[in-house]
C-alpha cells in the first residue's frame, strides 16, 4: 500500500508511551505504532456504527416485553 508523509503535534505524554512500545519492540518505529493505532481506531469506529445500526432496528416495546417474559419464566422473586 502506498504511504505518504505526514507531520502531526503530539502530546508529549503519549509520544512517550509510543516510544516506550518501540523500546519494549512492540512496534519497530514511531510510524508503525501511529499506523496501527489508526487502524484501530477506524476498526472500532466501524463497529460501533454497525451496532447502532442494528440497535436502531430493534422495537423497543417488543425487546422489554421479551426481557419482562424471560425474568419473570427464570427467576423466582423471594417474599419479604
Amino acid at each position: 500500500m502506498p504511504t505518504a508523509k505526514v507531520a502531526i503535534t503530539i502530546d508529549e505524554r503519549l509520544l512517550r508511551e509510543v516510544d516506550r512500545w518501540v523500546a519494549s519492540g512492540e512496534f519497530p518505529n514511531r510510524s508503525k505504532a501511529l499506523q496501527e493505532a489508526l487502524l484501530s481506531f477506524r476498526q472500532q469506529r466501524t463497529r460501533g456504527r454497525r451496532l447502532l445500526g442494528e440497535l436502531a432496528k430493534l422495537d423497543r416495546q417488543e425487546e422489554r416485553a421479551l426481557a419482562e417474559e424471560t425474568l419473570a419464566a427464570d427467576v423466582a422473586w423471594p417474599e419479604y
